[in-house]
């Protein structure tokens, strides 16, 4: 297993939509294997290989929600949704990214999820929830549509979105960030 270097946000990779698994292989699982070793090692809740530059449509989870472990994979996600929220989030409702690394923005996020999928053995595998799993499962198979949770931002929080990106310098590929070695931008 492998920690792998986190894409930050400017980089094209993480704009383009994944593309399909097709081939399950020891070479898959592996990889699986490094996606929950950068996401453990970057204490998130989740990763999507599009983040570690990776174009297949495959992310992880690892997180606790109301005193309960979630974790799995889903590999060509498809999601459902009970109805999004139509106005501004409250200023509570926190998302972070470890591809915006240590910047949380208010974001609407549909109560319900439901992503159905494939796991590594080409097995056909379905994860529901509510609450912190179910902004999970949006957002990580948001990134493997090619959008960050930042392009769900309205008003204020997405002009203020807007200029950090431009003060952090994040309009151009190639920054990234490693696990474990970097400063972690998060502050666990």
């Amino acid at each position: 297993m492998a920690i792998r270097p986190i894409l930050i946000a400017g980089d094209p990779r993480l704009t383009t939509p994944a593309t399909p698994v097709t081939v399950f292989d020891d070479e898959l699982c592996s990889f699986i294997d490094d996606l929950y070793e950068t996401n453990t090692s970057a204490h998130g809740a989740g990763l999507a290989a599009n983040q570690v530059g990776d174009s297949r449509a495959i992310f992880v989870f690892d997180l606790i929600d109301d005193g309960r472990r979630h974790r799995g994979h889903v590999i060509n996600p498809t999601l459902e949704t009970s109805p999004l929220p139509e106005t501004m989030p409250h200023p509570d409702d926190l998302e972070g990214c470890l591809s915006v690394p240590g910047e949380r923005y208010p974001t609407g996020r549909a109560d319900w999820a439901r992503v159905t999928g494939i796991d590594s053995s080409g097995e056909p595998i379905s994860f529901e929830g509510v609450g912190y799993l179910a902004r999970c499962l949006q957002h990580e198979t948001d990134h493997l549509a090619g959008h960050l949770y930042l392009d769900r931002l309205i008003g204020r929080n997405h002009r203020a979105a807007g200029k950090m990106i431009k003060r952090r310098g994040w309009s151009s590929p190639g920054n990234t960030w490693l696990p474990g070695e970097d400063r972690d931008p998060f502050g666990w």
